[in-house]
């Protein structure tokens, strides 16, 4: 009788056949199907921040405002130099 219970072929897990991922709609990419040349663009995950050290106090930060100067330094009134190059920019 235990012969005919090891030889139960309803077994839920076959180790012949590769583990099979379960699907997510939600992580899954709708263009994985596509050759690499035809997809999408890649986004930036972080937007348009950027790494900034501050001119005035020299801490390091992210943001997305045009000024590199920090909000503390710009609440004292803290002034940079302006170069050709952020002038022309």
């Amino acid at each position: 009788m235990n012969d005919q219970h090891k030889t139960n072929n309803s077994d839920p897990i076959k180790p012949d056949e590769p583990a099979k991922q379960p699907y997510c709609p939600v992580c899954h990419d709708p263009f994985s199907d596509l050759p690499p040349e035809l997809r999408p663009p890649l986004g930036n995950d972080m937007g348009d921040l950027r790494r900034i050290t501050c001119p005035g106090c020299g801490i390091v930060y992210w943001t997305n405002r045009k000024t590199n100067l920090c909000v503390e330094c710009e609440k004292k009134g803290v002034k940079i130099a302006e170069t050709k190059e952020s002038m022309e920019g």
